[in-house]
């Protein structure tokens, strides 16, 4: 395989799509030798076909805003791959939402999917429409206007959606309300929804709660454990929140959040009230974090800033893409890091990554990491088809298992031979051998 050729021909048809291209050259890098060692693999072509989306919908979207006023969205669904059940991935709505962003997501979701050993393909969608500043009334507007084009597109066994940035748990239940409506079926298309209409337990929460199950894992291998060691995590929206939670619980001392405005730094760490605090900051819908600063004294707000310059034993990237850069990488390396664990999909950017392992340290992807939130997913479909609801407690347990699963996957393909485990490479190559096997064994499609 000439990854440097298939790159080239991958940017000729799909310019400007760096986010992509980025995402399939860190997986073409991580699976290459296991690659070349399946001359079946090249016959059949199933990296050129895996590298391509299934198919993509790009469709406007037109809604009225409470002024009378009417208004335009590009809405997308990019269903990549189905290869191992119905295409399964978030809606996001944000004004930075575009093809290129969508399409690196819903290739990562295809090998995510794989990791958690659930029946879930891979796909992403979204609109570059951004609920802050909306009324409750516009939400629901563009939301029901936004499935109006999608609906028929959508199913139990064909695509089931989920939230992501900017769509939570109220703008699934107004999606899921309209898509019920228009195919007249209450099939748990959706997940995310809300506990009185077929949603799952601890499924806000899932994201942050799966990455600590395998931090503690990692610490495991590094002999040692979560209590009493100092935590960076930005962010502060559901990943972070669940996060933060569970990494609290657990006995760790979180003592960064961050926002669009900069980050605090609370060296007395975070506890219940200010955790709550900031899903109160969250609801307020500004975006902002500096108001923690004046609730709490003590802690302090670094205007424009990220939060990795401060020293902590493990930095857990919880917002968005590429967020974590070389020079980062390089100024946790120096303040003694023990660990870094992408909560956010490709928090770091290609840089510094190289930087962490090259220099050594446990680095893991946000493929493995997150996939706590879609595994939790994949179980609220199995409730949905079962008419069931099951506990909390069941829940967790089984994200545990799928989670501690996941771990060992990437041991067993990223050990390397001085001991060292390169997470990235052992979470691309599972996801990608089980992707691949389901498609040789459907033939040429």
């Amino acid at each position: 395989m000439n990854i440097n050729e298939l790159l080239a021909n991958l940017e000729a048809k799909h310019p400007g799509e760096k986010e992509f291209l980025q995402a399939v050259k860190e997986v073409l890098i991580s699976v290459k030798d296991v690659y070349e060692q399946h001359p079946e693999f090249e016959k059949a072509r199933i990296i050129e076909r895996m590298v391509e989306p299934d198919r993509i919908f790009t469709f406007r979207v037109t809604w009225v805003d409470d002024k009378g006023e009417v208004q335009n969205n590009i809405g997308y669904r990019v269903q990549f791959n189905n290869a191992i059940g119905p295409y399964k991935g978030g809606i996001r709505f944000h004004a930075s939402v575009n093809l290129s962003i969508l399409k690196f997501l819903g290739f990562e979701q295809t090998f995510k999917n794989a990791l958690t050993t659930l029946p879930m393909g891979g796909a992403k969608g979204g609109s570059d429409f951004s609920p802050r500043g909306k009324s409750d009334a516009e939400i629901m507007r563009f939301c029901q206007a936004f499935i109006l084009e999608l609906w028929r597109n959508l199913g139990p066994d064909r695509d089931v959606p989920a939230g992501d940035i900017g769509v939570g748990g109220r703008e699934v239940g107004y999606m899921y309300g309209m898509y019920k409506k228009l195919a007249r079926e209450n099939t748990g298309t959706f997940t995310g929804k809300g506990l009185s209409f077929g949603g799952s337990r601890i499924r806000p929460e899932a994201t942050g709660f799966g990455a600590l199950y395998f931090v503690e894992d990692m610490l495991k291998d590094l002999h040692t454990d979560i209590k009493g060691k100092t935590i960076a995590i930005s962010g502060f929206g559901n990943v972070a929140w669940g996060a933060a939670t569970k990494a609290t619980e657990l006995g760790g001392k979180v003592v960064t959040i961050s926002g669009p405005d900069g980050y605090i730094y609370d060296p007395a760490g975070l506890d219940a009230e200010k955790i709550d605090y900031m899903l109160e900051l969250r609801a307020s819908g500004n975006d902002i974090v500096a108001p923690y600063a004046d609730k709490f004294p003590g802690s302090t707000f670094f205007a424009g800033k990220k939060p990795w310059c401060q020293k902590v034993d493990i930095a857990l990237p919880c917002a968005t893409q590429n967020e974590l850069n070389e020079a980062d990488a390089k100024m946790l390396i120096e303040n003694g890091v023990l660990m870094v664990a992408e909560v956010s999909n490709m928090g770091c950017t290609a840089e510094a990554i190289d930087t962490f392992l090259e220099n050594g340290t446990p680095y893991a992807p946000g493929k493995a990491v997150n996939a706590g939130g879609v595994a939790v997913s994949g179980l609220e479909m199995s409730q949905d088809a079962e008419h069931l609801q099951w506990s909390a407690e069941e829940v967790d347990e089984k994200l545990h298992v799928i989670m501690h699963d996941i771990h060992e996957n990437c041991v067993r393909y990223g050990k390397q031979d001085n001991g060292y485990i390169n997470y990235m490479k052992g979470a691309n190559i599972a996801g990608f051998l089980k992707v691949a096997d389901a498609m040789m064994g459907q033939g040429i499609i």
